[in-house]
């Protein structure tokens, strides 16, 4: 597996995992644009909204397009990879939350 196969796989858990929570499992692309950085991952804007794209497509989440935003909102299946109770192929799985 190349490292960007890796480091897809790492993105997507982590947006997923801060959809979880966020309020009403919902937020922007911009708020994860900034929120990402904290759990050392550091994607474009564009690598965001790709992602985004291609869990809406696996029923992750689903998205919004506001003016000048990409709005996710967690699914059920998504909330249940985010807790480890579902795999997803392309998504990592979680480690145990602190």
């Amino acid at each position: 597996m190349s490292f960007a196969e890796h480091y897809a796989k790492h993105l997507r858990i982590a947006i997923l995992r801060v959809l979880s929570g966020a309020p009403s499992c919902t937020t922007n692309s911009s708020i994860l644009h900034s929120a990402l950085p904290e759990v050392g991952l550091t994607p474009t804007r564009d690598q965001i909204k790709t992602e985004l794209a291609w869990m809406a497509e696996q029923g992750l989440l689903t998205v919004g397009d506001h003016p000048g935003l990409v709005v996710a909102t967690l699914t059920e299946r998504g909330l249940d990879v985010a807790e480890g109770r579902t795999v997803v192929p392309g998504v990592q799985r979680p480690s145990p939350r602190p």
